[in-house]
Protein backbone atom coordinates (compact mmCIF):
# COMPACT_ATOMS: atom_id res chain seq x y z
CA UNK A 1 0.00 0.00 0.00
CA UNK A 2 1.13 3.71 -0.72
CA UNK A 3 0.86 5.25 2.53
CA UNK A 4 1.35 8.43 0.64
CA UNK A 5 -1.80 8.49 -1.78
CA UNK A 6 -2.95 11.50 -2.32
CA UNK A 7 -6.52 10.45 -3.72
CA UNK A 8 -6.69 8.42 -0.23
CA UNK A 9 -5.43 11.03 2.41
CA UNK A 10 -8.53 13.50 0.64
CA UNK A 11 -10.40 10.61 1.16
CA UNK A 12 -9.80 10.57 4.57
CA UNK A 13 -10.00 14.01 4.61
CA UNK A 14 -13.56 14.06 3.67
CA UNK A 15 -14.48 11.33 5.95
CA UNK A 16 -12.82 13.05 8.91
CA UNK A 17 -15.10 16.26 7.88
CA UNK A 18 -18.31 14.17 7.84
CA UNK A 19 -17.55 12.70 10.91
CA UNK A 20 -16.77 15.69 12.93
CA UNK A 21 -19.25 17.48 11.13
CA UNK A 22 -21.95 19.31 14.04
CA UNK A 23 -19.41 18.51 16.96
CA UNK A 24 -17.88 20.91 19.27
CA UNK A 25 -14.32 21.59 18.95
CA UNK A 26 -11.84 18.56 19.05
CA UNK A 27 -8.17 19.21 20.52
CA UNK A 28 -6.32 15.98 19.26
CA UNK A 29 -2.62 15.76 20.86
CA UNK A 30 0.10 14.33 18.99
CA UNK A 31 2.96 13.13 21.38
CA UNK A 32 5.72 11.84 19.13
CA UNK A 33 8.01 13.77 17.62
CA UNK A 34 7.96 11.83 14.52
CA UNK A 35 3.97 12.48 14.27
CA UNK A 36 4.86 16.25 15.00
CA UNK A 37 7.27 15.77 11.76
CA UNK A 38 4.73 14.39 9.62
CA UNK A 39 1.76 16.80 10.20
CA UNK A 40 3.46 19.52 9.23
CA UNK A 41 5.98 18.16 6.39
CA UNK A 42 2.70 16.46 4.86
CA UNK A 43 -0.08 19.91 5.64
CA UNK A 44 -2.07 17.60 7.38
CA UNK A 45 -3.55 20.57 9.64
CA UNK A 46 -4.84 22.15 5.94
CA UNK A 47 -6.91 19.15 5.40
CA UNK A 48 -8.76 18.54 8.60
CA UNK A 49 -12.05 21.11 9.26
CA UNK A 50 -11.96 23.86 11.80
CA UNK A 51 -13.51 21.84 14.54
CA UNK A 52 -10.43 19.30 14.49
CA UNK A 53 -7.63 20.35 16.09
CA UNK A 54 -4.13 18.69 16.36
CA UNK A 55 -1.40 20.01 18.77
CA UNK A 56 1.73 18.79 19.38
CA UNK A 57 2.88 17.27 22.96
CA UNK A 58 5.95 16.53 24.89
CA UNK A 59 7.02 14.17 22.51
CA UNK A 60 10.89 15.46 21.84
CA UNK A 61 13.43 14.13 23.63
CA UNK A 62 15.56 16.90 23.07
CA UNK A 63 13.40 19.41 23.49
CA UNK A 64 12.77 18.30 26.82
CA UNK A 65 16.13 17.55 28.63
CA UNK A 66 16.33 20.26 31.00
CA UNK A 67 18.63 23.00 31.10
CA UNK A 68 20.13 21.12 34.11
CA UNK A 69 21.34 18.19 32.67
CA UNK A 70 22.60 19.68 29.45
CA UNK A 71 24.89 21.94 31.69
CA UNK A 72 26.17 18.51 33.61
CA UNK A 73 26.96 17.31 30.13
CA UNK A 74 28.75 20.63 29.53
CA UNK A 75 30.44 20.58 33.37
CA UNK A 76 31.99 16.47 32.40
CA UNK A 77 33.45 17.95 29.15
CA UNK A 78 35.15 21.04 30.58
CA UNK A 79 36.92 18.37 33.13
CA UNK A 80 38.54 16.65 30.81
CA UNK A 81 36.34 13.80 29.54
CA UNK A 82 35.12 12.47 26.15
CA UNK A 83 31.91 13.58 25.50
CA UNK A 84 29.21 11.98 23.06
CA UNK A 85 25.83 13.43 22.43
CA UNK A 86 23.25 13.33 19.39
CA UNK A 87 23.54 16.69 17.33
CA UNK A 88 20.59 18.38 17.92
CA UNK A 89 21.08 18.30 21.94
CA UNK A 90 24.74 19.53 21.52
CA UNK A 91 23.18 22.99 19.92
CA UNK A 92 21.07 23.40 22.97
CA UNK A 93 22.02 25.67 25.61
CA UNK A 94 22.22 25.81 29.97
CA UNK A 95 23.60 28.11 32.29
CA UNK A 96 27.26 26.07 31.29
CA UNK A 97 26.58 27.12 27.41
CA UNK A 98 25.95 24.28 24.66
CA UNK A 99 27.84 21.34 24.39
CA UNK A 100 28.82 22.88 20.67
CA UNK A 101 30.26 25.79 22.02
CA UNK A 102 32.41 23.85 25.21
CA UNK A 103 33.42 22.04 21.96
CA UNK A 104 34.21 25.32 20.31
CA UNK A 105 36.52 26.12 23.68
CA UNK A 106 38.66 22.88 22.98
CA UNK A 107 36.38 20.25 25.03
CA UNK A 108 36.65 16.88 23.40
CA UNK A 109 32.80 16.69 22.34
CA UNK A 110 31.57 14.42 19.48
CA UNK A 111 28.32 13.62 17.50
CA UNK A 112 27.50 10.62 17.14
CA UNK A 113 24.37 8.39 15.72
CA UNK A 114 24.33 5.47 18.65
CA UNK A 115 25.56 4.36 21.92
CA UNK A 116 27.59 1.83 19.72
CA UNK A 117 29.29 4.70 18.35
CA UNK A 118 30.07 6.13 21.61
CA UNK A 119 31.30 2.86 22.92
CA UNK A 120 33.74 2.55 19.87
CA UNK A 121 34.75 5.84 20.77
CA UNK A 122 35.45 4.63 24.52
CA UNK A 123 37.22 1.41 23.20
CA UNK A 124 39.53 3.53 20.55
CA UNK A 125 40.66 6.03 23.79
CA UNK A 126 41.24 2.78 26.98
CA UNK A 127 43.32 6.02 28.89
CA UNK A 128 40.49 8.19 29.00
CA UNK A 129 36.84 8.31 30.15
CA UNK A 130 34.08 8.06 27.70
CA UNK A 131 30.66 9.60 28.73
CA UNK A 132 27.57 9.22 26.76
CA UNK A 133 24.57 11.49 27.35
CA UNK A 134 21.87 9.28 26.78
CA UNK A 135 18.56 11.09 26.20
CA UNK A 136 14.93 10.10 24.96
CA UNK A 137 12.51 7.33 25.85
CA UNK A 138 11.36 3.77 25.90
CA UNK A 139 12.73 3.73 21.99
CA UNK A 140 16.41 5.10 22.76
CA UNK A 141 16.50 3.74 26.31
CA UNK A 142 16.14 -0.16 24.92
CA UNK A 143 19.46 0.60 22.90
CA UNK A 144 21.18 1.80 26.18
CA UNK A 145 20.33 -1.04 27.89
CA UNK A 146 21.07 -3.36 25.36
CA UNK A 147 24.63 -2.11 25.58
CA UNK A 148 25.61 -1.75 28.78
CA UNK A 149 24.36 -5.52 28.83
CA UNK A 150 26.77 -6.44 26.24
CA UNK A 151 30.20 -6.18 28.70
CA UNK A 152 30.77 -2.15 27.59
CA UNK A 153 34.53 -0.52 28.07
CA UNK A 154 35.92 -0.15 31.27
CA UNK A 155 36.21 3.74 31.00
CA UNK A 156 32.94 4.25 29.60
CA UNK A 157 30.12 6.10 31.59
CA UNK A 158 26.37 7.14 31.03
CA UNK A 159 24.74 10.49 31.74
CA UNK A 160 21.58 8.92 32.33
CA UNK A 161 18.95 11.40 31.38
CA UNK A 162 16.21 8.60 30.13
CA UNK A 163 12.81 9.23 31.03
CA UNK A 164 9.48 6.93 31.03
CA UNK A 165 6.89 8.58 28.59
CA UNK A 166 3.31 7.35 29.39
CA UNK A 167 3.55 9.30 33.18
CA UNK A 168 4.00 12.39 31.01
CA UNK A 169 0.87 11.87 29.32
CA UNK A 170 -1.20 11.25 32.62
CA UNK A 171 0.52 13.95 33.78
CA UNK A 172 -0.87 16.32 31.10
CA UNK A 173 -4.23 14.91 31.18
CA UNK A 174 -4.60 15.62 34.77
CA UNK A 175 -3.64 18.98 34.28
CA UNK A 176 -6.72 21.60 34.61
CA UNK A 177 -5.58 23.99 32.90
CA UNK A 178 -5.48 21.86 29.69
CA UNK A 179 -7.97 20.55 27.43
CA UNK A 180 -6.67 17.16 25.50
CA UNK A 181 -9.61 15.50 23.49
CA UNK A 182 -7.95 12.45 22.15
CA UNK A 183 -3.99 11.62 22.17
CA UNK A 184 -2.64 10.15 19.22
CA UNK A 185 -0.30 7.57 20.90
CA UNK A 186 3.32 7.26 19.78
CA UNK A 187 4.42 4.56 17.35
CA UNK A 188 8.23 4.44 18.02
CA UNK A 189 7.44 4.09 22.02
CA UNK A 190 4.53 1.56 21.33
CA UNK A 191 6.60 -1.04 19.43
CA UNK A 192 8.03 -1.48 22.99
CA UNK A 193 5.28 -0.91 25.48
CA UNK A 194 2.48 -2.05 23.23
CA UNK A 195 -1.12 -0.78 22.99
CA UNK A 196 -2.48 -2.46 26.18
CA UNK A 197 -0.21 0.23 27.84
CA UNK A 198 -2.31 3.06 27.39
CA UNK A 199 -5.43 1.68 28.77
CA UNK A 200 -5.59 3.19 31.91
CA UNK A 201 -5.31 6.66 30.52
CA UNK A 202 -8.28 5.91 28.25
CA UNK A 203 -9.97 4.31 32.20
CA UNK A 204 -9.00 7.10 33.97
CA UNK A 205 -9.46 9.76 31.74
CA UNK A 206 -12.32 8.94 29.32
CA UNK A 207 -9.61 9.95 26.78
CA UNK A 208 -10.15 8.17 23.05
CA UNK A 209 -6.44 6.88 21.96
CA UNK A 210 -5.43 5.50 18.92
CA UNK A 211 -1.49 4.36 18.57
CA UNK A 212 -0.49 5.66 14.98
CA UNK A 213 2.39 5.02 12.47
CA UNK A 214 4.16 7.81 10.88
CA UNK A 215 3.13 8.19 7.06
CA UNK A 216 0.34 10.34 6.63
CA UNK A 217 -2.03 7.94 5.72
CA UNK A 218 -1.42 6.85 9.18
CA UNK A 219 -2.14 9.94 11.01
CA UNK A 220 -4.98 10.82 8.49
CA UNK A 221 -6.61 7.86 9.66
CA UNK A 222 -5.83 7.78 13.10
CA UNK A 223 -7.39 11.47 13.51
CA UNK A 224 -10.33 9.78 11.69
CA UNK A 225 -10.50 6.54 14.50
CA UNK A 226 -10.10 9.52 17.36
CA UNK A 227 -13.21 11.83 15.87
CA UNK A 228 -15.54 8.76 15.50
CA UNK A 229 -15.31 7.23 19.13
CA UNK A 230 -15.45 11.19 20.20
CA UNK A 231 -18.52 11.10 17.83
CA UNK A 232 -19.96 7.84 19.65
CA UNK A 233 -18.74 9.08 23.13
CA UNK A 234 -16.61 6.37 22.99
CA UNK A 235 -13.05 6.18 24.98
CA UNK A 236 -10.83 3.04 24.02
CA UNK A 237 -7.22 2.40 22.86
CA UNK A 238 -7.13 1.21 19.04
CA UNK A 239 -4.20 0.37 17.45
CA UNK A 240 -3.63 1.27 13.29
CA UNK A 241 -0.18 0.51 13.50
CA UNK A 242 -0.93 -3.26 13.24
CA UNK A 243 1.60 -4.00 10.92
CA UNK A 244 4.35 -2.91 13.48
CA UNK A 245 2.76 -2.77 17.08
CA UNK A 246 1.19 -6.00 19.21
CA UNK A 247 -1.22 -5.70 22.18
CA UNK A 248 1.56 -6.87 24.57
CA UNK A 249 4.27 -4.88 22.81
CA UNK A 250 8.27 -6.53 23.22
CA UNK A 251 8.50 -8.85 26.17
CA UNK A 252 12.30 -9.31 25.90
CA UNK A 253 13.05 -5.63 25.51
CA UNK A 254 11.24 -4.75 28.59
CA UNK A 255 12.44 -7.38 30.63
CA UNK A 256 16.03 -6.15 29.71
CA UNK A 257 14.86 -2.40 30.46
CA UNK A 258 13.53 -3.59 33.53
CA UNK A 259 16.91 -5.21 34.24
CA UNK A 260 18.75 -1.43 33.62
CA UNK A 261 16.42 0.86 34.92
CA UNK A 262 14.06 1.70 38.09
CA UNK A 263 11.71 4.24 38.40
CA UNK A 264 11.82 7.70 39.81
CA UNK A 265 10.95 10.77 39.38
CA UNK A 266 12.64 13.21 36.47
CA UNK A 267 12.45 16.93 35.68
CA UNK A 268 11.03 17.53 31.92
CA UNK A 269 11.85 20.96 30.58
CA UNK A 270 8.60 22.72 30.42
CA UNK A 271 6.60 20.56 32.24
CA UNK A 272 7.98 20.74 35.54
CA UNK A 273 8.69 17.31 37.53
CA UNK A 274 6.93 14.44 36.73
CA UNK A 275 7.00 11.40 39.19
CA UNK A 276 7.62 8.05 38.17
CA UNK A 277 9.12 9.30 34.85
CA UNK A 278 12.82 8.75 35.64
CA UNK A 279 14.41 5.99 34.48
CA UNK A 280 17.66 5.38 36.98
CA UNK A 281 19.87 2.79 36.81
CA UNK A 282 19.10 -0.33 38.69
CA UNK A 283 21.97 -1.41 41.70
CA UNK A 284 24.19 -3.60 38.84
CA UNK A 285 24.52 -0.89 36.24
CA UNK A 286 25.10 1.79 38.80
CA UNK A 287 28.51 1.61 37.87
CA UNK A 288 28.44 3.35 34.35
CA UNK A 289 26.11 6.20 36.26
CA UNK A 290 28.67 9.10 35.33
CA UNK A 291 26.53 11.53 37.73
CA UNK A 292 27.46 8.70 40.56
CA UNK A 293 31.03 8.34 39.33
CA UNK A 294 31.91 11.96 38.16
CA UNK A 295 29.49 14.30 40.20
CA UNK A 296 29.36 17.09 37.99
CA UNK A 297 28.32 20.07 39.88
CA UNK A 298 25.71 23.08 38.19
CA UNK A 299 23.55 25.39 39.64
CA UNK A 300 19.89 25.35 38.36
CA UNK A 301 19.44 27.88 35.04
CA UNK A 302 15.77 29.01 33.89
CA UNK A 303 14.58 26.23 31.96
CA UNK A 304 13.22 28.55 28.94
CA UNK A 305 14.90 31.44 27.93
CA UNK A 306 12.95 34.81 28.26
CA UNK A 307 10.07 35.07 26.11
CA UNK A 308 10.33 31.83 25.11
CA UNK A 309 6.39 29.90 24.62
CA UNK A 310 8.54 26.35 24.02
CA UNK A 311 6.80 25.17 27.60
CA UNK A 312 3.05 26.06 26.52
CA UNK A 313 3.76 24.99 23.37
CA UNK A 314 5.18 21.15 24.64
CA UNK A 315 1.92 21.54 26.39
CA UNK A 316 -0.37 21.65 23.72
CA UNK A 317 -1.69 25.03 25.09
CA UNK A 318 0.29 27.74 22.26
CA UNK A 319 0.77 27.39 18.87
CA UNK A 320 4.53 27.64 18.06
CA UNK A 321 3.54 30.70 15.60
CA UNK A 322 1.88 32.34 18.58
CA UNK A 323 5.52 32.98 20.34
CA UNK A 324 6.58 36.33 19.69
CA UNK A 325 10.49 34.80 19.24
CA UNK A 326 8.78 32.68 16.56
CA UNK A 327 10.35 33.12 12.94
CA UNK A 328 11.98 36.30 14.24
CA UNK A 329 14.63 36.02 16.92
CA UNK A 330 14.23 32.88 17.00
CA UNK A 331 14.93 30.25 13.85
CA UNK A 332 16.49 27.03 13.27
CA UNK A 333 19.65 28.63 12.07
CA UNK A 334 19.59 30.63 15.43
CA UNK A 335 17.14 29.00 17.94
CA UNK A 336 16.67 30.50 21.25
CA UNK A 337 13.89 27.80 22.49
CA UNK A 338 14.61 24.04 22.73
CA UNK A 339 11.30 23.04 20.22
CA UNK A 340 13.32 24.98 17.57
CA UNK A 341 16.69 23.45 17.74
CA UNK A 342 15.15 19.94 17.24
CA UNK A 343 14.23 18.40 14.42
CA UNK A 344 11.43 17.02 16.40
CA UNK A 345 10.66 20.03 17.69
CA UNK A 346 7.21 21.64 17.10
CA UNK A 347 8.51 25.28 16.13
CA UNK A 348 11.01 24.04 13.86
CA UNK A 349 8.55 21.47 11.91
CA UNK A 350 6.28 24.72 11.72
CA UNK A 351 8.73 27.26 10.66
CA UNK A 352 10.51 24.96 7.97
CA UNK A 353 6.69 23.39 6.74
CA UNK A 354 3.98 25.20 7.28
Amino acid sequence: MNFRDPALIKRLSKSIASEAKGLPEMKLMEVCGSHTQAVARFGLRKLLPENVKLVSGPGCPVCVTPSSEIAEAVWIAKKGAIVTTYGDLARVPSSLGSLFEAKAGGADVRVVYSIADAGEIARKNPGEKTVHVAIGFETTAQTTAAFLNSSPPKNFLVLNCHKWFLPAMDALLASRDLKIDGYICPGHVSTLVGSNAYRFLSEKYGVPQVVAGFEPLDVMLAVLMLVRQLNKGEAKVENEYIRVVKPEGNAKALGLMGETFGVGNAEWRGLGVINGSGMPFTRRFGHFDARYALKPKVSRGADMPNGCACANVLKGKTEPKDCRLFGRACTPEKPIGPCMVSVEGACHNALRFE
